[in-house]
């Protein structure tokens, strides 16, 4: 049976009259969650590293959309695009945005930027909105992970080795930052007020401009083992639209899913005492 794209599991959604917020929107699965956000009648606040490629990603989108700059491993950034956004409630939220297997060890204020980008830099842009989606009624969240959050570290999040400086593994550290999106997600349902909806996902094995590090005979290699697992960007971006706007999930929290439906996560994902180490750690992180 086929996978389902974005517009099928919006079909006959109406989103008018709500604001939604999409990271990473220049391209891939970010471009077309916001595509399919806007086509159902959302206004879309669409971000990118920059504000050229935010305008551009924008204009190219039918339908009411804001573009704004949002470099994720620049906490004023951020900050910048969280006084922009001001006190507008937010209905849907969707972290999209996202970097994936650095050949190299590359670091952002002494964190592996895997690590700074995929999760530091959502954790202050979600917390931050925080009082914008409470504001909303029956506000959604979705946070883009990854199966890869399987190939972390055994132990978890190695809290005493941030900086990626002990034997960096480009795979494991995604897979660090992935596990370290779905710990955030499950503490985030945890806190936020009732009627708020928190869950993270894997959005599947996709042909984007995610894999752009991944060059020579590992990407053809890998290409070549992930080809007949591959799908496409519309059924890519199904999972995030689903989450933020299905009858079918209104009021769960909380959860891991899968191609639209639920999934079964990393055991070290539900550990609550390392997803509040997280939390207190990653707010020392971004508070400079």
């Amino acid at each position: 049976m086929a996978k389902r794209t974005a517009e099928q599991v919006t079909e006959g959604v109406d989103l008018s009259g709500k604001t939604a917020l999409v990271t990473g929107v220049n391209s891939g699965i970010g471009q077309e969650t916001m595509r399919v956000l806007a086509l159902r009648g959302a206004t879309v606040i669409g971000t990118a590293r920059s504000e050229e490629k935010a305008a551009q990603a924008c204009a190219a989108c039918p339908g009411e959309t804001l573009p704004l700059a949002c470099e994720l491993t620049d906490l004023e950034s951020v900050r910048s695009c969280v006084n922009a956004i001001g006190a507008r409630p937010l209905d849907i939220v969707i972290a999209n945005a996202g970097i994936m297997a650095l050949p190299a060890l590359e670091q952002v204020r002494g964190i592996e930027k895997q690590f700074a980008t995929n999760h530091l830099g959502h954790f202050l842009l979600l917390t931050s909105l925080l009082d914008n989606v409470q504001a909303a009624p029956n506000a959604r969240i979705a946070i883009v992970s990854s199966s890869s959050h399987l190939r972390a570290p055994q132990s978890g999040i190695e809290f005493d080795n941030l900086s990626g400086e002990r034997n960096y593994s480009a795979w494991q550290a995604y897979g660090h930052s992935k596990l370290a999106n779905v710990l955030f997600a499950n503490e985030l349902a945890r806190r936020l007020d009732p009627g708020v909806s928190v869950n993270s996902l894997h959005p599947g094995v996709i042909r984007t401009n995610l894999a752009r590090n991944m060059k020579g005979p590992l990407m053809l290699a890998l290409g070549l083992v992930m080809l007949p697992f591959m799908i496409s960007v519309a059924q890519g971006a199904a999972t995030s639209c689903y989450l933020v706007t299905s009858p079918e999930v209104a009021g769960t929290t909380g959860g891991y899913f899968a191609d639209c439906t639920p999934a079964r996560s990393n055991p070290l994902a539900l550990q609550r005492d390392m997803a509040e180490r997280l939390w207190s750690v990653s707010e020392t992180l971004t508070a400079a």
